[in-house]
């Protein structure tokens, strides 16, 4: 019960920065275009408490998950065209477009610039610094997998990936993870030849990103360990590089999971590497059950390739936080793009209990995760808002730039069944995510 409040608790203090800075950025620019505000409402449905400061309404509403900034005039119906809306210098629909395009964008923008703020805040405290060269060379391939089935070799090169050329694993990864069913080019170098393959990557189950079935040589570490791990019982510490398994060398963590669920809970010999000194232990794998399937493993939580945590200055970590939101949102739109065209699953997506899940272990793991949920968070916020979806800042965006190009206003009937139809749209949106988390927490789900 304790844990279940907990989660509540980090989760409405998770949306509810999130409710606060988004609507905020709408309130603060329609002010400064002297727009009259009637309400600022922290939720939805019936209003619990609040106070009144000149003409808005500062509340609180019943419902918690959302929040919204109530201009006069602003919903289709309230004002029957533009003309009367003249009569009322200071209501949102008199305003000059480009000034209520301001407004609306306002909010995904102060998103934006807060998961900016977040990861330049972390980056300037811890950055996680790796080693990622361009060109990996593959070390392992999964029998059956995307990889294997193109006809890619371990001890292949990689020197483009969809038409990116001397490409690094970090952006093969990104590409692959929301590349589900999509036909990628691929040219390896073996032997001292160049060769073409196509390469479809693939989802283990709905909720999964998307793989390739291969990895890269790279060091093998020691991240961490599970609870009552073996490994940690056999002497092994975070930060121990693994050298070999059974003598077979490990220049992928794929390679060592598969060596220990091949062993079928025989002991396995380890040799790895600690202050630059060689050492061997034998571990007793230990049955586990993930996803209703039985495994071996170890228990160590694995790291490839060696990471420097470094302090970037201010500079330095706000280019850093720039570049990963870039990454992150293009992720976002082509995850989306994956699911509408259904070569990804939409179960993969997580709704409010999901993200309340989450935020509860974040905050038990601290600040700096929790934070980093944040940012996380609020770029989806940003992203999704910007969709062109009716009653989405995104929707109203495009209305304003259909009217600028049409030099007219759309007629109240027009707009009225946009919001009809966004609304409907909504919540089946709201149901379905709602029931797809139920369906994760429910066994069998």
């Amino acid at each position: 019960m304790f844990d279940t409040l907990q989660t509540v608790f980090w989760f409405l203090v998770l949306i509810g920065v999130m409710i606060l800075l988004h609507e905020l950025g709408h309130y603060m620019v329609a002010r400064f275009f002297d727009v009259h505000i009637e309400a600022f409402s922290f939720g939805f449905g019936p209003r619990l408490f609040g106070f009144k400061r000149g003409e808005t309404d500062f509340k609180f509403c019943a419902f918690l998950l959302g929040g919204y900034v109530k201009m006069a005039g602003e919903q289709p119906g309230e004002i029957a065209d533009t003309e009367s809306a003249q009569m009322d210098p200071r209501a949102f629909p008199a305003k000059p477009r480009w000034q209520r395009l301001c407004i609306i964008f306002a909010g995904p923008a102060v998103n934006f610039v807060l998961a900016l703020l977040i990861l330049t805040g972390l980056f300037m405290w811890e950055y996680p610094k790796r080693v990622d060269p361009p060109n990996p060379v593959i070390a392992t391939v999964m029998a059956k997998g995307p990889a294997a089935k193109a006809g890619i070799q371990e001890g292949d090169q990689v020197v483009e990936f969809d038409g990116q050329g001397g490409p690094n694993w970090e952006a093969i990864q990104r590409k692959e993870m929301v590349g589900v069913g999509r036909s990628m080019d691929v040219t390896v170098v073996r032997g001292g030849s160049r060769l073409q393959f196509k390469l479809v990557p693939e989802s283990p189950d709905a909720r999964s990103p998307g793989s390739s079935g291969w990895s890269p040589q790279v060091e093998v570490l020691v991240a961490g360990f599970s609870d009552a791990a073996p490994a940690e019982k056999a002497g092994l510490q975070k930060g121990d590089r693994i050298v070999s398994i059974n003598g077979n060398l490990i220049l992928s963590s794929e390679k060592l999971i598969e060596t220990v669920e091949g062993s079928k809970g025989e002991p396995v010999q380890l040799v790895y590497l600690r202050d630059g000194q060689e050492h061997e232990v034998g571990i007793q794998p230990l049955k586990t059950t993930e996803a209703g399937a039985e495994h071996w493993r170890i228990g160590a939580q694995l790291q490839q390739g060696r990471v420097e945590v470094v302090q970037l200055p201010l500079r330095e970590a706000a280019m850093a936080s720039w570049d990963e939101n870039q990454k992150n949102a293009m992720m976002i739109y082509r995850f989306l793009q994956s699911v509408v065209e259904q070569r990804m699953s939409a179960r993969s997506i997580d709704g409010p209990i999901g993200i309340a899940v989450q935020s509860g272990r974040a905050a038990k793991e601290g600040a700096k995760t929790f934070l980093g949920l944040m940012a996380a968070v609020s770029l989806n916020l940003a992203v999704v808002n910007l969709l062109p979806i009716p009653l989405l800042d995104g929707g109203g965006i495009l209305m304003l730039l259909i009217e600028m190009l049409m030099q007219r206003d759309l007629s109240m009937r027009v707009k009225e069944g946009i919001v009809k139809v966004g609304f409907a749209f909504l919540m089946v949106v709201i149901v379905f995510v709602i029931y797809n988390d139920i369906s994760k927490i429910l066994p069998g789900g």
